[in-house]
């Protein structure tokens, strides 16, 4: 049985008079795929800053099972490559200095990365604004991998792409779960994905979860909210 990685206990955040988080508990389990669902405003972006830590909860706690100095790769949802430095400095980034590696050494672990999600050594020496959106998506996502993180966050991967694009990230997504095995946790509204990637789905709503539990569990809810997300796919 695979033990927590990340407790969450009780939390709760606001802004000004507005309550964001209210009273969240739940387990993500090491290795697990999580993905945290729900619309605008529901507090999905909110909870994993509160889980890496960008903001602090009101009350409540947040305990990573973990002593890995290697913990969060972060794949942000505009991308957020530099636009200044080639593909592979982007992906090399924050382990070049971190792990004290020549530049041959960072550029030839870069292009391992590039080929772990589908794209080939030949955009390497790319800039960012000669890619396409998917492209963008992918040399994100080597970067969030690149230093061979425990836990994975990724903020819509899916945002701003066309189906066939989509499905092409939902299945690498699903590769490293399989390969690597870490702990990934996907904020998304994008249920078709939701249903591919993950082992486990947190629904949120207004700040609160109002279910939590496998594809199949989900998929046959008798909540209305829920029921309206899946109607959206059918």
């Amino acid at each position: 049985m695979r033990n927590p990685i990340i407790s969450i206990l009780n939390l709760s955040l606001s802004f000004d008079d507005r309550t964001v988080l209210k009273d969240l508990s739940f387990d993500i389990l090491k290795g697990e795929s999580l993905v945290i669902l729900g619309g605008s405003g529901s507090g999905k972006s909110v909870l994993t800053k509160t889980i890496i830590g960008l903001l602090v909860p009101d009350s409540g706690s947040v305990k990573i099972n973990s002593k890995s100095k290697n913990k969060f790769g972060v794949l942000f949802q505009n991308s957020a490559l530099f636009d200044y430095v080639t593909v592979w400095e982007n992906i090399s980034f924050n382990y070049k200095k971190r792990f004290n590696i020549s530049k041959k050494e960072a550029k030839q672990l870069a292009i391992e990365k590039l080929n772990d999600v589908g794209l080939e050594e030949s955009i390497a020496d790319m800039f960012p604004i000669e890619l396409s959106g998917g492209m963008k998506k992918r040399v994100a996502l080597a970067r969030a991998i690149a230093h061979n993180p425990e836990i994975i966050i990724l903020d819509e991967p899916t945002s701003g792409l066309d189906p066939i694009m989509s499905d092409i990230v939902n299945e690498i997504i699903v590769k490293l779960s399989r390969d690597l095995n870490p702990t990934i946790i996907t904020i998304t509204h994008d249920i078709h994905s939701a249903f591919k990637i993950a082992d486990k789905i947190a629904v949120l709503y207004e700040g609160e979860i109002i279910s939590h539990g496998t594809v199949q569990e989900i998929q046959n809810t008798n909540n209305e909210y829920i029921k309206k997300f899946i109607r959206y796919i059918r």
